[in-house]
């Protein structure tokens, strides 16, 4: 209704009424003497469904690929040309050596294989969860039957190596053909397979914090804390990406360590940290414990936003229907254990 409508009694009147009007909320101006206007409200139902935004495409070649890849070329070359004139000198000295060198080059060159192979398989795995999250968080905005479907079809495919989730997904492989909304296929496949993994997911990232903030608060030296930390971040997004399906090599580790840092980057994920630190650290439980296991304390909560990260990172889902983790709650649990050992 108009503005001069909110203060008239109730009434009652015909919308096929001449003077029954119906405008837009951006059309509604004063009307003239008996024209009712009537504004209809936004429908709840008809909202967009908030999302994540899509991270922003990558570049896929650049320059300093190029530059890689021909540095490592020259550096096989080298190695083989090496390996190759070693070999002809084993065997101008000795036949016995010669045969023993050609044996050990052929160890090494398949044991080279067999690990690069297994680096690109965990690279292609990584690339396949990321390429899964991006396409589930589509379906909840476009609402795709086939597509959801296909996607449920993937997740499963990476769940099947998970023993815990065989109940979860005999439940979920039940209801496939029996929900018609898309939207709602994805939304019944993170109940079902992301809610064990994410309460694990919790479970490890307080422990890792927890871990580093006693080791932390008694360790003699600074450079001992930062190499404990920055080990324990590295097998925490190890254990994390392996949790989601994602069992990440060398390479996978160092993409993912690049892919955490650029997610606290843009999420702003440090300054919050900062701010609830100076929070924590500045009042209540905090203000009572020493200033070494204070330190210990701020390691904890960098380390636990950082698994925070990590979780955004190698979950095959957006977070749409479970709740996504805080950091407040893990610092008030890291807190109060604090309190408990000072």
């Amino acid at each position: 209704m108009n503005e001069r409508g909110k203060h008239r009694r109730p009434a009652t009147f015909r919308l096929d009424d001449s003077s029954v009007v119906v405008v837009d909320a951006e059309d509604a101006s004063r009307p003239a003497r008996g024209i009712v206007q009537i504004t209809p409200e936004t429908d709840p139902a008809q909202l967009p469904v908030p999302i994540e935004a899509p991270a922003a495409p990558r570049r896929r070649f650049g320059w300093g690929a190029m530059f890689w890849g021909g540095i490592a070329g020259l550096v096989l070359l080298g190695v083989g040309l090496g390996v190759t004139q070693l070999i002809e000198d084993l065997f101008a000295r000795s036949e016995s050596l010669g045969i023993l060198g050609l044996a050990s080059a052929f160890a090494a060159t398949l044991a080279l294989a067999v690990v690069a192979s297994r680096e690109l398989l965990a690279l292609a795995r990584l690339a396949a969860i990321e390429k899964l999250h991006e396409r589930a968080a589509e379906v909840i905005v476009s609402d795709d039957h086939d597509e959801s479907r296909a996607v449920v079809r993937d997740l499963l495919r990476i769940a099947h190596q998970n023993p815990q989730l065989a109940r979860a997904r005999a439940e979920l492989t039940g209801h496939i053909n029996d929900i018609i909304d898309g939207a709602d296929l994805i939304r019944l496949a993170e109940r079902e397979l992301m809610t064990p993994l994410d309460t694990e997911a919790r479970r490890l990232v307080s422990s890792a914090a927890q871990r580093v903030s006693l080791v932390t608060a008694v360790s003699p030296r600074a450079a001992i804390d930062i190499v404990f930390v920055f080990v324990a971040a590295l097998r925490l997004i190890r254990q994390l990406a392996r949790l989601y399906g994602g069992r990440p090599g060398a390479l996978g580790m160092m993409r993912l360590l690049r892919h955490v840092i650029a997610h606290l980057a843009i999420t702003g994920g440090v300054a919050a940290s900062d701010s609830l630190v100076q929070q924590m650290l500045g009042h209540g439980l905090a203000a009572k414990l020493s200033q070494r296991l204070g330190e210990g304390v701020l390691n904890g909560l960098l380390t636990a936003r950082l698994g925070l990260a990590a979780i955004e990172v190698t979950r095959p889902l957006p977070f749409v229907t479970l709740p996504r983790p805080v950091l407040t709650d893990l610092a008030k649990d890291l807190l109060r254990k604090r309190e408990d050992a000072d």
